[in-house]
């Protein structure tokens, strides 16, 4: 699944270390990132054609 943080935010990316990019990327749909969504801290987007991954 592709996430983005909302506007605002800082999101811990434990895989990559460092905070998500504000462009998203791909991550796999872990515990983590189900609810990174949940709690409101990032939303899941098609990505752009030619986006990094």
């Amino acid at each position: 699944m592709f996430v983005k943080p909302v506007p605002g935010r800082q999101v811990p990316d434990p895989d990559r270390g460092g905070y998500l990019s504000e462009d998203g990327r791909t991550v796999e749909a872990s515990q983590y990132w189900l609810r990174r969504i949940v709690d409101g801290d990032v939303i899941e987007v098609q990505p752009k054609k030619g986006a990094k991954q």
